[in-house]
């Protein structure tokens, strides 16, 4: 299929959106692979809720069995996903299994203690996320073997750099080992306690860890989908800082322990909002990470150290000016300029490797597309997350909005996603300024998931720093 010939004036950054899209469209047959990975799904569905039946109320059933469908549909959609889902599901069984239902085995086991274990299992995804990010990076700003020994080149120049193949097998490990490890920390819950058994979605620990992996496949997808080069490695230094986060938060405030829900959490809405919620900010991650990268393709160098490195720089030192001199939580404030400090100086860094990182990036025609696609999609589910959430809060609280401080900042990020769209649609927003409200999305959305646990308070206080 010929999307734009040679004398068609087609540009070839157009062409190559085209040719992705194009791509996306074609229909694949199902083969046994296909119906094997259905038949197991299933399987593994019915067992489910059998075993747990007397645990589930009839929505809890029905949302039980609307996810087996859907995991059938997304391994249908994509081959690797289910390959992972699969590897997932026999490693949280053999856990299950190495358990034997005592929680104590944990510390007992070998497979259990070094590997499997929840806790474990966590531990292995965050060194496996910086190894990805260091071999993505290597790869990026190294050249080609060829490039280096004035070959030709023996595959086309989109090809990965053998270090980015090998993150990229870092990232599916890593993804594989956050996903088991949460459905291991499913069962471990029970284990302690059949009131305590929980979905591993309560807290900003176990939410952080869904952030991670869930976003790590968003970026796995649109690298292999949109043949993408390089997207992955500016997508891990935001999970980077997000495993950073996860451990400090295991380490000073022992996030990792298993805790009971409070009352306002149990409810079977909190495995429909989180989940669709945290689409939405993986989504909108990616986009930021691509805008930065078209970013520092298309703006002057003035500009990118003004506005990129400049910026958080100047908004670190103000913070530790207001620290020292203002009885204003004097610890968290100087807690988020070191945060803002060490972003600009990742800014800094970028910007003074452009030169060898714009030429292995893709070209900005499929870097806007990107963009526009993962904020078009995050968008929708962070629409629906925000109406299940108004209808838990009816339920749990009296009242489908409160005006608490984490409702005021999702309907921020809501109108501020909803005003690029439309902008996109209306007025053909694109390029720069299109890039950097992306960016500039990204640290309103930070601020929603984690700002305002840090400095507010609040009705979702159960996820107070």
């Amino acid at each position: 299929m010929t999307i734009a010939p040679e004398n068609s004036g087609a540009s070839p950054d157009k062409t190559i959106v085209l040719q992705t899209m194009a791509l996306r469209a074609r229909p694949r047959r199902r083969g046994p692979f296909d119906w094997l990975f259905a038949g197991l799904i299933l399987l593994a569905g019915t067992f489910a809720g059998w075993r747990l039946r007397s645990l589930m109320d009839g929505y809890e059933q029905a949302i039980l069995l609307a996810s087996t469908f859907a995991l059938i549909a997304l391994g249908w959609f994509w081959r690797p996903l289910a390959r992972l889902m699969l590897a997932v599901m026999a490693a949280v069984m053999a856990a299950v299994a190495l358990y034997g239902g005592d929680i104590q085995r944990a510390q007992q086991v070998f497979w259990l203690k070094y590997f499997l274990s929840s806790q474990s299992a966590m531990l292995w995804m965050g060194v496996l996320v910086f190894m990805a990010t260091l071999f993505h990076w290597i790869g990026l700003l190294l050249p080609e073997a060829a490039a280096r020994t004035g070959k030709p080149p023996s595959t086309s120049s989109a090809s990965p750099h053998t270090a980015q193949r090998i993150g990229s097998w870092l990232a599916w490990a890593a993804a594989f080992m956050g996903l088991a490890g949460s459905g291991v920390r499913w069962h471990e819950s029970y284990l302690i306690g059949p009131q305590i058994g929980h979905v591993p979605l309560s807290n900003l620990y176990e939410v952080f860890v869904l952030f991670i992996w869930m976003t790590l496949l968003f970026g796995l997808y649109f690298e292999s989908r949109n043949r993408a080069r390089g997207l992955n490695a500016f997508v891990l230094l935001v999970i980077s800082a997000a495993v950073a986060f996860l451990f400090w938060y295991a380490a000073s405030r022992k996030g990792q322990l298993i805790q009971p829900l409070v009352p306002a959490l149990q409810s079977w809405w909190m495995t429909l909002h989180v989940p669709a919620n945290f689409v939405g900010y993986g989504m909108f991650a990616l986009a930021a990470m691509a805008g930065l990268m078209c970013l520092l393709k298309t703006t002057g160098t003035r500009t990118l150290w003004t506005g990129l490195a400049g910026s958080p720089a100047l908004a670190a030192a103000l913070l530790a000016a207001a620290a020292w001199g203002l009885d204003l939580a004097p610890a968290k404030l100087l807690g988020l300029a070191r945060m803002l400090a060490g972003l600009a100086a990742l800014f800094a860094m970028l910007i003074a490797a452009r030169r060898y990182i714009n030429p292995r990036t893709p070209d900005i025609a499929l870097l806007d597309d990107v963009m526009h696609t993962a904020i078009a999609v995050g968008f929708a589910f962070f629409t629906i997350a925000t109406f299940l959430g108004a209808l838990w809060a009816a339920q749990a609280w009296g009242a489908y909005w409160s005006w608490d401080p984490k409702e005021v900042w999702a309907l921020i990020v809501w109108i501020n996603y909803a005003a690029w769209l439309h902008l996109r649609l209306m007025k053909g927003l694109r390029g720069r300024m299109a890039a950097w409200w992306a960016l500039a999305g990204l640290v309103v959305v930070t601020f929603a998931f984690v700002g305002v646990n840090m400095f507010l308070g609040g009705l979702h206080s159960y996820g107070r720093l």
